[in-house]
């Protein structure tokens, strides 16, 4: 994640001391030191929705195997055991999921931050009156679009009301909410007026995904847009995070999943405000990059262990039958200790790029969808040659 609010105005935030932190840098099984990683947790497969970029190919079906409340309860005590800070709550769906209320409540209780990651359909008032009162720390919903773009992208009439009501619900008992957002060609266009949505909405926070080519979204390769489009979107999300800023408007804005997001800001802000642009530097250096592998884990609905979310096709133990901790440091699949080391085994323009300090390979398991190889250069890097100093 790269905080665009914070490197642009200074703000302070929840997760900066899990990204900015000089503790940060150099950690190979954590975020920072003596703390595991965010942990993100597929709670369930089954999803009421058939979103075309879904990256769990999740359907509205039942999937066996998932870990039953019993074997979740053990996970959740091996993430307290190793310090795990935040719990991020997926799917599928994961308010599909019948107890996951109590499993939520349950981390919390045993001092790790919970937070979800829902399409927003589920949340009726009693939903978010609950979600309130156990001390969830956020809720972020998924938007791609205003009203029809929304549906289409989701592939469900009336998703995009259901999930206006779920937030408004959650704003409505003052539960910190966020907008999700994944950037492709159907709808960056839309981008000025997902700005306009979050002010109106209230909504407190929103991350902006680069597309990641895993599940249905590698599928999607030829959706994704363009450099100068990237550009383009980013321009503009900088431009309105500046805007909410000057206005006095408390905003957290972030953008996730392409790690040239924070290069291409320290380029933009050096002749700008060069002061700015030293600050923004100094924090791209202790964060150090994509941490997938290290500060960052996945374990699905069937207990096994990823790097993250979007490389499911590589995984190194089972919380079934062997500790998350001993996982985390003492598995030996070549996937996981490359990541912890990954700069000798990168390819490509991301092995000659003057900037691998702060970017540390950008996203591997797009690199891995769309060459077939895992080390090989991020093809969503944006930067021209003369940039990253091949010129």
């Amino acid at each position: 994640m790269i905080g665009i609010t914070k490197l642009l105005t200074n703000s302070r935030n929840y997760g900066d001391k899990l990204r900015y932190s000089e503790g940060a840098r150099g950690r190979i099984h954590g975020t920072h030191l003596n703390h595991g990683p965010v942990v993100v947790w597929n709670v369930t497969r089954t999803c009421n929705l058939n979103c075309i970029h879904c990256y769990s190919n999740s359907e509205n079906k039942k999937y066996e195997n998932e870990l039953t409340s019993e074997e979740a309860m053990k996970m959740i005590d091996e993430l307290a055991e190793f310090s795990v800070p935040v719990l991020l709550l997926s799917g599928g769906e994961p308010l599909i999921r019948p107890d996951i209320l109590d499993l939520a409540e349950y981390a919390i209780q045993k001092g790790i931050r919970v937070t979800f990651s829902t399409n927003g359909t589920l949340i009726d008032k009693e939903t978010a009156k609950r979600i309130k009162e156990i001390g969830v720390g956020y809720v972020g919903i998924s938007f791609d679009g205003i009203d029809e773009k929304h549906d289409e992208f989701r592939r469900t009439k009336g998703s995009f009301k259901k999930a206006l009501q779920g937030l408004r619900n959650l704003v409505e008992v003052n539960q910190r909410v966020g907008l999700r957002f994944t950037i492709n060609k159907h709808n960056y266009l839309q981008l000025h007026q997902i700005f306009d949505f979050i002010e109106k909405e209230n909504i407190n926070r929103a991350c902006f995904y680069h597309l990641g080519y895993s599940g249905r979204g590698s599928q999607m390769m030829k959706d994704d847009l363009t450099h100068e489009e990237t550009r383009d979107a980013v321009d503009i999300i900088v431009e309105r995070t500046l805007d909410f800023h000057r206005r006095g408007l408390d905003k957290e804005i972030l953008t996730v999943d392409n790690h040239a997001d924070g290069v291409y800001l320290y380029l933009k802000m050096k002749d700008q405000n060069p002061d700015q642009a030293a600050y923004i530097l100094e924090m791209l250096q202790r964060n150090g990059g994509n941490r997938s592998g290290i500060a960052i884990a996945n374990i699905d609905w069937k207990g096994d262990v990823h790097a993250d979310q979007f490389t499911m096709n590589h995984t190194f133990g089972n919380v079934r039958d062997t500790h998350f901790g001993d996982i985390w440091t003492k598995a030996e699949h070549p996937i996981l200790q490359g990541l912890k080391n990954r700069k000798p085994l990168l390819k490509g323009r991301c092995a000659s790029c003057q900037w691998l300090e702060i970017c540390n390979g950008n996203f591997r398991s797009r690199a891995e969808a769309a060459t077939g190889d895992f080390w090989e250069s991020d093809p969503a890097c944006y930067l021209t040659d003369e940039e990253i100093g091949l010129k």
